[in-house]
């Protein structure tokens, strides 16, 4: 399959990008939603989208097996991997979900197309509609490929014009995405641009950031931080910083007849995406008591964690992260022999997978790719204030506990700051409408128009 030369990141290596091509391409895209972008309706948009995640679902679609071709080298994972993590994405991406979306975000489904009134509105005597920004530039992560495609679908419901920057070496699969869409409407394809250069170059930032109406930002808190200080003040940001995640586990939950499902699910979350989300668990919390949990859970973790890698391979990391993991392993390895409140189990004659028991709740960041902390607990509110200093970097906790347990274990972490609370095995599949870092993902690019009418 040869792709056409139809965005930036198209051109062959050689080809040296300008501030003229990327001013030019701004004003090209912002012509096309003009004339093929801005009166669709959000029936036909989201027709679009549903259809085009229902052939990425198709094992035959040209687009979804060269992501699995080439997408592993790129990412450094499995197919397996790979191909997991693009059902679960495109899964979600229905007709029904996308109009949820909307009616969640805005309060109603045909908000984007005409001026409409909630019942509250109808009795002020009053309308609104919502619209997009005209020129919406993404700077994508390299990471995993899922926020590169939900930020270009959702430019696509609120009809904008999209250029979005992608990491150095990491274009192959929101290019791939762009390219599908093309394919299923060219119109729509040509109010989209993908291009990649090495991040803080000014000289082609600066004519992109001139030209954009708003900017949403995947990446360290630090390079948020500087794309910030260079937009104009009339530019929307929107920024996605440093996240992580971890799971609690509650000693109800792993009496004997259910420790396995639990275990089995909290190996889900680790797998997916190679822990290399923001969603994905550092550490999991294990409520211990005096039958030893944390450590009978972290040896049965180890044993899920190994059929796993028969089945679903963590695949070829680079050499960086692989030493990084033996580093960490060596250190735990001293440990364990002067500490008999550690313990660890790890992959042999490789560094697949890890996991290391301690006793202190203190959260530790993981090295990632599958490297997993399991901390013995005696309840909810010892495993907090272990988590205190990351307490505002956190994204997602996910619950391994009974039903009866898990409301009031809820609000406590609401009340704690967590803005998602899922079960295990669900970390990294987050439903369309999620509310990323606890915020609207639609409606924070909107502007409003309210219209006050006589009658």
């Amino acid at each position: 399959m040869n792709l056409p030369n139809y965005f930036l990141a198209d051109l062959p290596p050689e080809a040296v990008l300008n501030p003229g091509m990327i001013t030019e391409a701004c004003q090209t895209l912002k012509r096309n939603r003009a004339r093929f972008l801005e009166e669709r309706t959000t029936d036909r948009i989201i027709h679009i989208l549903a259809e085009n995640a229902r052939r990425w679902m198709d094992p035959g679609d040209p687009f979804r097996q060269r992501a699995l071709a080439q997408g592993p080298a790129e990412l450094g994972c499995s197919v397996e991997t790979l191909k997991n993590g693009i059902d679960a994405f495109f899964a979600e991406m229905t007709r029904e979900n996308l109009e949820a979306l909307i009616a969640q975000e805005l309060g109603h489904p045909h908000r984007l197309d005409r001026p409409v009134s909630s019942p509250e509105e109808r009795e002020t005597r009053r309308s609104s509609m919502a619209r997009g920004p005209e020129l919406l530039v993404h700077v994508a992560s390299g990471n995993i490929p899922a926020p590169a495609w939900m930020s270009i679908a959702l430019g696509l419901l609120t009809r904008s014009a999209q250029f979005m920057k992608c990491a150095s070496n990491a274009t192959l699969l929101p290019r791939l995405y762009a390219h599908s869409l093309y394919e299923a409407e060219p119109k729509l394809g040509a109010c989209l641009e993908i291009a990649c250069w090495p991040g803080g170059s000014g000289g082609l930032e600066e004519p992109l950031f001139a030209q954009a109406d708003c900017v949403t930002a995947t990446g360290s808190d630090e390079t948020l931080a500087s794309i910030r200080q260079r937009l104009p003040i009339r530019c929307r940001f929107i920024g996605y910083g440093h996240r992580v995640s971890f799971g609690y586990i509650s000693h109800k939950a792993l009496a004997h007849d259910t420790i396995e499902g639990v275990v089995e699910r909290a190996a889900t979350d680790v797998v997916a995406w190679n822990q290399l989300g923001c969603l994905s668990p550092h550490v999991f919390y294990v409520e211990d008591g005096r039958e030893h949990m944390g450590e009978k859970f972290s040896e049965k973790l180890a044993a899920a964690l190994a059929r796993r890698e028969e089945i679903e391979p963590r695949g070829h990391i680079p050499i960086q992260a692989s030493a990084a993991i033996a580093s960490r392993r060596a250190f735990y390895e001293v440990r364990a022999a002067h500490s008999p409140d550690t313990r660890h189990w790890f992959s042999p004659e490789s560094t697949a997978w890890s996991v290391v028991y301690e006793a202190d709740p203190q959260f530790q960041k993981s090295c990632l790719n599958r490297f997993i902390y399991v901390k013995g607990v005696p309840d909810l509110a010892e495993a907090l204030k272990g988590a205190e200093l990351v307490r505002e970097y956190i994204s997602t906790v996910g619950l391994g506990v009974s039903e009866d347990e898990a409301r009031e274990l809820m609000q406590s972490l609401a009340r704690w700051g967590a803005p998602r609370i899922c079960p295990l095995g669900r970390m990294q599949r987050p439903p369309l409408g999620w509310r990323h870092d606890g915020r609207p993902p639609l409606a924070d690019l909107i502007t409003w128009t309210d219209w006050e009418h006589e009658t």
